[in-house]
């Protein structure tokens, strides 16, 4: 064998060892050889389809009143011709909607906008209580806008396709609408994904992608070192329409940063890791940057996270925990964004730590094949009251290509 030989066939050896990780993470978490096994219900664990709550992708339960918050495109061919998010660059005109959902009646209500006008194309939400009023709270909402600069001037070179932002709204409780405080819009957030709000005035949103569309776009979504998303710190001088917007980075170097969620403390922020498959548990510095301080993997695509506080813990059974929504087929998804008629499995997990070896194990609450919800991207858990030694909670589980937000019960 001839150095040559030798030289080229080391060659050859070091890129397949150099491929073979980031070739098995995307079998691994694309889902490639995986076969959906639905998970079986019985008769009085539902599912129960949640009504009015289309392409709803971000939902969250606001403990006090015990409510649940998504936001809804309403209108099935908007996804499938207008979301930036998945490449889908057909501008649209149609406005979603902000929903609460009663989880004791299991139906949804849809609040009139007050104040608000122009296309509202809705992503990740969070939602807070008011400080100054307890039976209000504000709502957060990421607006993927068509930009006019771009389609209204002849789309000119340079300039983007999407004019995303933040829409701050103010709802008081039992009411039936949610008034417009203002938009939110800044450089450094150019693709907003979900929010994380401290206070009225600041906030946190996750940039998902460093590129919009196009060939690099699809890199980002299959390389390992990919790791060109951001987490944008942003704080507004008031709440008021003028006040000015400012921003700086949070942090960098996470692969797909995608949903955030509050966790345990005040001071405890979620982040999901979407084509990592990876939940990081991290601390909010008093600087507003972000200290990551443990990553738990996953063996799917982990979207909006979200934290569940058993209200009916001990000391000796507490089932607190994470939850994580994801599409268990995502090697799919590209062929299946422009699809109406396309199923698109989930799983959904949930993750505690257990409290004789302190590590973090891990279960599989549901699965399903697409026919009762595709393209699962969060859910959230709501008690049930203990019978027995049973941790039971109702598991309610949205999809940004979902027919129809659906309700199940689960043992935790």
């Amino acid at each position: 064998m001839g150095l040559g030989t030798t030289f080229t066939l080391g060659l050859f050896a070091a890129l397949v060892a150099f491929l073979a990780g980031p070739i098995s993470h995307i079998v691994r978490i694309g889902g490639v050889f995986l076969s959906p096994n639905p998970t079986v219900l019985g008769d009085d664990q539902g599912p129960i389809p949640i009504g009015d709550t289309m392409h709803c992708e971000d939902v969250h339960h606001y403990r006090p009143a015990n409510l649940l918050f998504t936001a809804c495109e309403d209108h099935k061919s908007t996804r499938f011709s207008w979301f930036p998010p998945l490449g889908n660059f057909v501008p649209t005109t149609t406005r979603g909607s902000i929903h609460v959902v009663d989880p004791k009646t299991m139906k949804s209500s849809r609040l009139a906008f007050t104040n608000f006008e122009g296309p509202f194309v809705t992503h990740g939400i969070d939602v807070i209580e008011d400080p100054e009023q307890g039976d209000a709270v504000y709502i957060f909402a990421v607006n993927h806008l068509p930009n006019p600069a771009y389609f209204e001037a002849g789309e000119p070179e340079g300039v983007h396709k999407a004019h995303s932002q933040v829409e701050l709204f103010h709802h008081v409780l039992e009411s039936q609408t949610v008034q417009h405080v203002r938009s939110i819009h800044h450089p450094l957030v150019e693709t907003p994904n979900d929010i994380y709000a401290e206070s009225p005035v600041s906030f946190y949103v996750t940039n998902d992608h460093f590129y919009r569309e196009g060939i690099m776009r699809h890199v980002e979504d299959v390389w390992l070192s990919a790791k060109w998303s951001s987490i944008i710190h942003v704080q507004i001088a008031e709440l008021s329409k003028e006040a000015t917007v400012e921003a700086s980075v949070a942090l960098t170097g996470l692969w797909n940063n995608n949903g955030l969620s509050h966790g345990r403390t005040d001071k405890e922020m979620i982040i999901s890791s979407a084509v990592g498959g990876e939940l990081y548990i991290s601390t909010l510095q008093s600087n507003h940057s972000i200290e990551l301080q443990t990553s738990i993997p996953f063996d799917t695509v982990t979207d909006n996270p979200s934290y569940y506080a058993d209200p009916y813990r001990t000391e000796a059974d507490d089932a607190s925990g994470f939850v994580v929504a994801g599409i268990s087929k995502a090697i799919h998804l590209a062929a299946n964004a422009k699809d109406e008629n396309a199923t698109d499995p989930s799983q959904v997990w949930y993750t505690r730590i257990q409290p004789v070896t302190g590590v973090w194990e891990k279960k599989l609450l549901f699965e399903d094949d697409g026919s009762r919800i595709r393209t699962a991207s969060a859910a959230v858990l709501v008690p049930v009251e203990p019978d027995g030694s049973k941790k039971l909670a109702w598991l309610f589980v949205t999809g940004f290509m979902s027919e129809s937000m659906i309700a199940v019960q689960v043992e935790l």
